[in-house]
């Protein structure tokens, strides 16, 4: 089966719909079909509004819809005619029973997997796109196998874990550093299966940018990525703590060591903490496995970069609280930003959920502003507090007759506010709580405000504030 000619997707979210879009660019010899059991999600792919916001998606799925790629809900049909099927569904961390708060909810996969043995007629190559434990393709083919009513199916399945940062997602997929194949490579039918993925990717992916590994090393590949980068941000964070203990600047010692070739310069910007659907999820299941494994001291170390993560959040909330006089009570604060980066809208594990529910406990008004965050999707973050918060379409709006302006993402047009004028607009004394640092502090002291910068040399009247 190496000549792929037909592929589906079953989940049409965050990876499932541009990595598939990208496909269907670099190969138009390939039908793709993308299929989600939910139909205002597919009819937004099918629309001019997408349903996920990437720069440079709109264009690719324009180019592409209608020829070569599709979005549909009929996945029986899609699964029944494609040769390959990619498995990009949702597993979120466990709510509920054993492993609650810490292992992957495979919910979503298992059906999957029985939806494909059910409608296969003929030998599949199922792809793992989704990030999953360890050794969760060895359950999985369990399921495909006892469930399909053809025994003489065959079912090869892949590991290809997704390396994607939103924002950059499709500059990700069409020139990636890397991309990762597991299959079982020791024997025939599992070394063709991963064979016929490399063809696929080799299209525009140059072949020594392709790796290929056994199915477990893929799989934990995944995790272990994630793990790393949110280690290194957490690592910087707890030394932003001790700079502003000592007076030491943390971007001057993150240039410092970031010169360190070994070290390297990214992921390395010290903020009020990581967020996204990946990070701490991934963290979290990690862990979890090496509890499982009877790896205690391995899983404590994992779950201390989210306790770190979870440090920096409280600690920009007292920050805040401190400054002021230690009362926040009905004092509007402005928040510029609300999904968990720039050039996206996503907000899942948000650092601006935290804070924010951190400041309302203490009783503030919030006033938020993201330039792509709908009102309805903050509602739901932050539910049961919306009576605190006031949502606004400018950020020159959210900043009227504020207290305070906290920076919760690093959106660009942040930096490009005239903040005399906006000065002139806020209770005084203004503060800044810039936990991103992305401002030019030194100016904004000059028009007069208060500032607070993550990691940097606490300002003289935040001290005296605090009674330092």
């Amino acid at each position: 089966m190496n000549n792929i000619t037909k592929i589906c997707c079953i989940g049409a979210g965050y990876v499932g719909g541009p990595t598939m879009a990208i496909i269907a660019l670099k190969c138009p010899h390939i039908k793709v079909t993308v299929v989600d059991i939910s139909q205002p999600r597919i009819d937004a792919w099918n629309s001019d509004e997408l349903p996920v916001y990437e720069p440079g998606l709109d264009e690719v799925v324009k180019a592409c819809r209608g020829k070569n790629l599709f979005f549909s809900t009929d996945i029986a049909s899609a699964i029944r005619e494609s040769q390959m099927i990619f498995v990009s569904v949702n597993t979120p961390t466990k709510k509920t029973g054993l492993g609650r708060g810490k292992a992957a909810d495979l919910t979503y996969w298992e059906s999957a997997a029985r939806t494909i043995a059910a409608e296969s007629v003929d030998n599949k190559i199922i792809v793992e796109k989704s990030t999953v434990p360890v050794r969760t393709a060895e359950a999985i083919e369990k399921v495909l196998k006892r469930n399909c009513v053809d025994p003489d199916v065959q079912f090869d399945i892949l590991s290809n874990p997704e390396f994607l940062a939103e924002g950059t997602a499709i500059s990700d997929l069409t020139a990636p550093d890397r991309v990762l194949i597991g299959g079982n490579i020791n024997n025939e039918a599992g070394q063709a299966a991963v064979d016929a993925l490399v063809e696929v990717y080799a299209n525009w992916v140059p072949t020594e940018h392709i790796i290929t590994a056994n199915l477990w090393s893929a799989e934990l590949s995944k995790l272990a990525a994630n793990a790393f980068l949110a280690q290194r941000i957490s690592s910087v964070n707890a030394l932003s703590a001790l700079c502003e203990a000592t007076g030491a600047d943390v971007a001057q010692v993150a240039h410092s060591i970031g010169t360190d070739s070994r070290i390297g310069p990214k992921f390395l910007n010290a903020s009020v903490g990581f967020g996204g659907s990946c990070f701490q999820k991934d963290i979290l299941n990690l862990a979890y496995v090496c509890e499982c494994h009877g790896l205690k001291e391995v899983a404590d170390y994992w779950y201390s970069v989210v306790g770190m993560n979870d440090y920096q959040k409280s600690r920009f909330v007292r920050r805040v609280v401190s400054a002021m006089f230690n009362t926040i009570r009905d004092k509007k604060i402005a928040m510029l930003g609300f999904s968990f980066k720039k050039d996206t809208g996503d907000t899942r594990e948000t650092p601006a959920i935290d804070v924010g529910k951190g400041l309302i406990e203490d009783g503030a008004l919030l006033a938020i502003y993201d330039p792509l965050v709908k009102e309805n999707q903050i509602a739901y973050d932050m539910d049961g507090m919306m009576g605190n918060i006031s949502c606004y379409k400018t950020a020159k709006e959210a900043l009227q007759g504020a207290h305070a302006v906290t920076i919760m993402t690093e959106w660009d047009e942040f930096k490009l506010l005239d903040w005399k004028e906006i000065y002139n607009v806020m209770q005084k004394p203004a503060f800044i709580f810039d936990g991103r640092l992305i401002l030019d502090h030194n100016y904004l002291r000059e028009i007069g405000f208060i500032v607070y910068a993550i990691g940097k040399p606490i300002d003289p009247f935040i001290k005296s504030a605090e009674g330092a």
